[in-house]
């Protein structure tokens, strides 16, 4: 009989049940028949139901029966003596216990006359022991180190330590008493069938409870329902219990403590629990608060109240927190994040995140496929799932359970169902939050639903205002909950089943008559009220989104029932007819590329947001002079060519105003120019404008864009006191800015890129906030401004420009620089090269905060040694800095270094630089954004490539231990062509990653190389098996805004190194294995990993240096028959006709200097685990004469490489 485990602190109905209460892990062969003999007896005499393997002839294989007793024990005792490790049984035993010990399992090892330290760093008989075990599976190294691993893991484990000499019986007695009194006295809860991810989190939050610290800590965790708070504060509670005296686990707090008798059954509970089972009658909700005070004021205790959404609730229990004993630690999940705040700053906050794709794929196969991975037919609907999921445990975990074993024709229409209904279970789970909210806060829940996704904050606030929805409260209470998300561009987010949530509360509203739905969103169903003209006054919001343009037939007066309706959104549809009514209630009209002016009769006095671009507006008709629109906040006419002249709005308390692209828009009204509530005016590419107003007063304005005003010439005062950002970039006739734009005293940015006319700028710039000056390409400008001395700037931008004097006087520019503390960008692309040595590279002391040097096409020669001393420079960017000969040593900040079409750059500069890089590429902590482009250099040794094809596609199996690789590829580009989009798609066990480098560059008709590190997140977590095949694939787009006549640029060649313990198999591709040189002889090749590469006979070419050799020599090196050439070529395992018989010539990867072109020197490689599959460096003056006839190796590979003109190195680290 299985020994009765206490109920424990834990109120939870989620129990597990175990059928053993103690497994045994132990090395038979000397202590079977001693201490585990008579610690098995004691357990069985104490009543523990205690499993111990009698079975004296073990396999190969740890058998389903002990695994199966391992996972169903609720304690395992791991007897470590002096044969342990010698017994792989027991070491698999040990890695499955621990894998246990995550879903509640406790774990107790006891060291018997061994020392806790010989096996947690493995000394002693441990370290024989793994050695020997290391021989025995060297063709699988990776059971190996989860052996190490586990052994570190268990021996940091509290425990027993019995040292030879002690009675034994008092040492066994000790045992039983620890584990009747304290562990089986404390209940494990069940956590879940399939915890992953659960483990990562549960660490987080037991970091934050921090239960070694000596004080009082409260920690609160919120998220979505559904996202696993419940479960992770399961796997938290079994982590931490049993360091208190009292624990309790209190579930469900919201729904038993509705009313005063569901609170005083709480206390009961509580003190029932305290009092070991005895009741106590409790007469109130203050009298239980009372007696829970007295009862555990004295004890350290664990708290864990789960789903709370009253701070109510927590009162009613605990009254406050300033009785708890120091290191007492409550954990209390929630929905609501604001609930946490009330509890003031002694609550530490934490909000639970979904799933990352990688977490989703696992959970979702552990229950749609049993663990197993999917069938190739599965993927992409598995796909499709989890993209739907969005990494919500509750909803993976559902609808992988509903797939599991079912056709692939009911996958396709089960998906079907769930995007249109959702599922049950997970609509009713989440819609808890939505029930407890206010109605207005329901109503902007709902509309954010149905309309506001992914729109603007701000703009949605005016309306929802404007609507009597009070959002400046409702928004922030429905982000506390969870239901709504803000990133930080003001946009308005929503999880996609929360989304779906409250559009199916909608729906069921009215399941089957739409014109008595509140909202209309789907698109078919919108259409088709409106075409029938079925609305009614009971409709609130529309949106007609068609996913492709279409144009349709829509009645004059479709929107004639609709008095109340509040919201039009109209995208990619066309009407063909004019319409002759629009609801004047209107608060938002949405409605691009409208063909027709508004119906004459609509009156725009509720409108609060205008959206028409692109549309036939008629403004004059639209806003009538009398009739004021005083709810008009924001209007956005993009791309209205109708536009010829801005009338008077009327709209005095307009924020937003967007009329670029108008380029038909030669004049603007004069009463624009008093809009004192305007806060951003976009009049990017107005073409045509030639003047602003003659007088300006605008108070708020904060933004001003004249980007692209081409026929702008003077900029006046703008009566502006409040701008913050003044944009005129590309206005190329603009010759005068204002005096007073000087006295702006909260400009933060001043931008006037190639403003090639401007000659006037003011003299002073007062601003103390200036951040951006930005003067690239201002040819004609004969002043440079003073600037104020507290200046914050960060970004100056001074390229090509043409100022006949550099001032001098402190105020001026460039000796004036050391004052700007802050800066941390300098671009002075085209500049005199003795003005940036002299002034900037020799002053590093006046730019403590530089990050950014940016000094492309100047005349420069040398990089002055000073430059060590700028100690936060990250990126130096020189490209054609033509005259440039040498750069110095590089400080160790740097990350990014562009030289391209340096002509002049001696090797050795390039040489230094790369191995700069180099050692940030080998460091494991490296991330981040890292490039390097420089002209014609060799990669050293340093860089290994174990992975090698032609084409743009390479595949490999690692092991489970894979954190980094590095990828380098060559590509032939168009000459001037932009390269705008070079994507590397990382292929693991059929799931996809796509990562993009960020950098544009101008191709030259030669061949590129890349050499790029990728970081791959969540690998382990996702990828736990032991062989896991990985196809990386190279992508280059041309860039789209600029039309290319040409095709993409083709991928000639492919390398990666991996930077992990690969798997016993083969992780060379089968392409370098089934290729080889014209003979027809192979020659076998033995590696260390087994690995079989045959290589045809090789026919190399000598130069003419070599002559002293002798031919005899010669020949006698390159016979394969030849017993030492043989010899010689056996651990110089590369397939060299996957590089010279092929078409596309891969780029040469070189090792260090000393390696000749000798057959017995070239091509040393280690393939020890795969880690090198590289070529020998050359000596470049050996092949001074190879390459005479295509015949010839060299020609075919090598010396087309190196004639190549200089070929580029782009580094880049993902996390």
């Amino acid at each position: 009989m299985a020994f009765p485990i206490h109920q424990g602190g834990s109120f939870s109905s989620s129990t597990h049940l175990w059928d053993y209460d103690v497994f045994l892990s132990f090395s038979g062969e000397d202590t079977r028949n001693g201490f585990t003999g008579y610690l098995y007896c004691a357990l069985c005499d104490n009543g523990f139901k205690t499993f111990i393997d009698d079975n004296l002839q073990r396999g190969e294989q740890i058998s389903e029966e002990l695994l199966k007793a391992i996972k169903s024990s609720r304690i395992s005792i791991i007897i470590f003596s002096q044969r342990y490790a010698f017994s792989a049984w027991c070491l698999d035993e040990l890695v499955e216990i621990l894998n246990c010990k995550q879903n509640g399992q406790l774990v107790l090892p006891v060291f018997y006359k061994v020392d806790p330290s010989e096996v947690r760093k493995q000394e002693g008989s441990f370290k024989v022991a793994l050695a020997k075990q290391e021989n025995r599976f060297k063709n699988n190294i990776e059971k190996v180190r989860r052996w190490r691993a586990a052994l570190n893991e268990a021996a940091s484990l509290s425990g027993w330590h019995y040292e030879d000499g002690g009675p034994e019986y008092k040492f066994i007695q000790q045992i039983i008493e620890c584990i009747s009194y304290t562990k089986l006295n404390v209940r494990q809860l069940y956590v879940a069938k399939y915890p992953v991810g659960v483990n990562s989190r549960a660490k987080t939050i037991e970091s934050l409870l921090d239960i070694k610290v000596n004080d009082v800590r409260i920690v609160g965790i919120h998220g979505l329902g559904g996202i696993g708070k419940t479960t992770i504060a399961r796997a938290v509670y079994n982590r931490i219990v049993e360091h208190f005296a009292e624990s309790f686990f209190l579930e469900n707090v919201r729904e038993n403590s509705g009313t005063n008798d569901g609170i005083i059954e709480l206390q009961e509970k509580i003190l029932s629990n305290i009092l070991r089972g005895k009741h106590l009658k409790v007469e109130s909700v203050a009298h239980g608060t009372n007696m829970i005070r007295e009862r555990l004021q004295s004890k350290r205790v664990l708290f864990i109240l789960d789903d709370v959404d009253k701070s109510k609730q927590i009162e009613n229990l605990f009254g406050n927190f300033d009785w708890f004993v120091s290191r007492s630690r409550v954990l209390i999940t929630t929905r609501d994040a604001h609930l946490l705040t009330t509890l003031g700053k002694v609550c530490t906050t934490h909000e639970v995140k979904e799933l990352d794709k990688h977490e989703a794929l696992e959970l979702f196969n552990q229950h749609a496929f049993r663990g197993n991975k999917p069938e190739e037919d599965y993927f992409e609907l598995a796909n499709q799932v989890i993209q739907y999921a969005g990494g919500l445990p509750l909803a993976l975990t559902i609808i992988g359970s509903d797939l599991c074993g079912r056709t692939k024709s009911e996958w396709e229409n089960a998906i079907h169902q769930y995007r249109k209904i959702p599922e049950k279970d997970i609509h009713e789970i989440l819609k808890v939050s939505y029930d407890g909210l206010r109605p207005t806060e329901k109503d902007i829940f709902l509309d954010v639903a149905c309309f506001f996704k992914g729109r603007n904050k701000g703009n949605v606030a005016y309306v929802l205002d404007a609507c009597n929805l009070y959002p400046t409260s409702g928004i922030p209470n429905l982000v506390n909950k969870c239901l709504i998300t803000i990133d930080s561009y003001d946009i308005l987010g929503m999880h996609d089943l929360v989304q779906q949530m409250g559009r199916e509360i909608v729906r069921q509203k009215s399941p089957e008559n739409l014109k008595k739905r509140c909202r209309l969103w789907h698109y078919e169903e919108a259409l088709e009220v409106l075409t029938r003209s079925e609305g009614s006054n009971k409709i609130r919001g529309i949106m007609l989104h068609s996913p492709n343009l279409v144009t349709v037939q829509l009645p004059a007066k479709a929107f004639k029932k609709m008095e109340n309706l509040k919201y039009l959104i109209v995208r990619n549809v066309l009407i063909s007819e004019e319409l002759k009514y629009l609801p004047n209630g209107l608060k938002l009209l949405e409605w691009d590329q409208y063909p027709f002016s508004l119906p004459s009769n609509f009156c725009s006095q509720q409108l609060v947001v205008l959206k028409m671009s692109g549309s036939c507006i008629r403004l004059e008709n639209l806003f009538k002079q009398g009739f004021p629109s005083k709810n008009l906040k924001s209007i956005n006419l993009r791309k209205c060519l109708s536009i010829i002249i801005l009338p008077d709005l009327c709209a005095p308390n307009l924020e937003i105003l967007d009329i670029s692209y108008c380029k038909n828009l030669i004049e603007i009204h004069e009463a624009i120019g008093s809009l004192d509530k305007l806060k951003s005016w976009i009049l990017t590419g107005c073409r045509k404008l030639q003047t602003l107003c003659s007088s300006f007063r605008l108070q708020s304005l904060e933004d001003i864009s004249l980007h692209s005003c081409v026929s702008l010439e003077r900029l006046p005062d703008l009566c502006a006191p409040n701008l913050q950002l003044l944009e005129l970039n590309y206005c190329e006739n603009l010759i005068e800015v204002h005096e007073a734009i000087g006295s702006l005293d909260k400009l933060e940015c001043f931008s006037l890129t190639d403003c090639k006319k401007l000659q006037i700028l003011p003299n002073t710039l007062w601003s103390k906030s200036l951040g951006t000056l930005n003067l690239d390409g201002c040819v004609s400008l004969e002043n440079f401004p003073n600037i104020h001395p507290e200046t914050k700037l960060e970004n100056l931008y001074l390229s090509n420009i043409n100022i006949r004097e550099w001032p001098l006087s402190p105020g001026y520019l460039i000796s004036g620089l050391g004052k700007f503390m802050n800066l941390k960008e300098l671009e002075v692309c085209g500049s005199d090269g003795n003005i940036i040595e002299s002034h900037i590279l020799t002053k590093p002391d006046s730019f403590p905060s530089l990050t950014e040097l940016l000094i492309d096409g100047s005349n420069i020669v040398t990089i002055p040694k000073s430059i060590i001393r700028f100690t936060t420079l990250e990126r130096l960017s020189m490209d054609s800095c033509k005259s440039l000969r040498e750069i110095p040593r590089l400080p160790q900040s740097i990350r990014t270094v562009d030289a391209l079409d340096c002509t002049s750059l001696d090797p050795a500069s390039s040489y230094r630089i790369l191995n700069h890089f180099r050692e940030i590429f080998m460091d494991p902590s490296c991330a981040g954004f890292f490039h390097l482009v420089l002209p014609r250099i060799e990669i050293p040794k340093g860089f290994k490539l174990n992975h090698q094809s032609v084409g743009n596609s390479v595949s490999f199996v690692v092991g489970r231990e894979f954190q980094k690789l590095i990828v380098c590829f060559a590509f032939r580009s168009a000459e001037e062509e932009v390269v705008r989009g070079t994507f590397f798609v990382v292929s693991t066990n059929g799931f996809s990653q796509k990562e993009s480098l960020s950098r544009d560059f101008i191709g030259e008709d030669y061949e590129n190389l890349f050499l790029c590190p990728v970081d791959l997140w969540g690998w382990n977590e996702s990828n736990p098996s032991e062989q896991n095949h990985v196809t990386i694939t190279v992508e280059i787009k041309y860039s789209q805004i600029i039309p290319s006549s040409s095709d993409d640029p083709k991928i000639t060649w492919l390398g990666v190194h991996v930077d992990c313990i690969c798997c016993g198999s083969s992780s060379v591709p089968d392409d370098i294995n089934h290729h080889s040189f014209p003979s027809d002889v192979g020659l076998q090749m033995d590696t260390t990993n087994g690995l079989d590469l045959r290589m045809g006979q090789p026919s190399l070419g000598f130069p003419d240096g070599l002559d002293d050799l002798g031919s005899s020599s010669i020949t006698r090196m390159c016979d394969h028959t030849n017993p030492d050439f043989e010899s010689s070529f056996r651990d110089d395992v590369h397939d060299l006709e996957s590089s010279a018989s092929r078409d596309g010539c891969p780029p040469l990867v070189l090792d260090d200097m000393e390696h000749r072109c000798l057959p017995s020197d070239v091509l040393p490689v280690d393939t020890t685990n795969g880690s090198e599959l590289g070529l020998g460096r050359q000596d470049l003056d050996s092949f001074a004469n190879i390459g005479n006839n295509d015949s010839d190796v060299g020609e075919h590979w090598l010396f087309r490489f190196l004639k190549a003109p200089p070929f580029s190195i782009l580094c880049q680290c993902f996390q």
